[in-house]
């Protein structure tokens, strides 16, 4: 690249997946940022822009049926003890 780049050609490296996550700079800039999620530590790309100059958090995704009380109970009306019938019934 600097051979090329000094010849006044542009030219810029082709990196795979594992070559980004080993960037130190994406780290440094915030472009690649270590989130804790309860299947283990992951370090996971982030929307490289930047709106106030701050990379913006990542949150891990949910676990599934992570939050099946909390929706059933706001979206569906469903108590507490309706919900845990359906998880013991199997149904959820």
């Amino acid at each position: 690249m600097r051979i090329l780049g000094a010849a006044g050609i542009p030219a810029g490296a082709v990196l795979d997946t594992t070559d980004l996550l080993a960037e130190a700079t994406f780290e440094s800039r915030g472009i690649i940022q270590t989130q804790q999620h309860p299947s283990g530590e992951l370090r996971m790309p982030t929307f490289p822009v930047r709106f106030d100059g701050k990379p913006p958090k990542i949150a891990p995704a949910p676990l599934l049926g992570q939050h099946t009380k909390e929706v059933f109970a706001s979206w569906l009306g469903m108590s507490e003890r309706d919900v845990k019938g359906l998880k013991d019934d199997g149904v959820v």
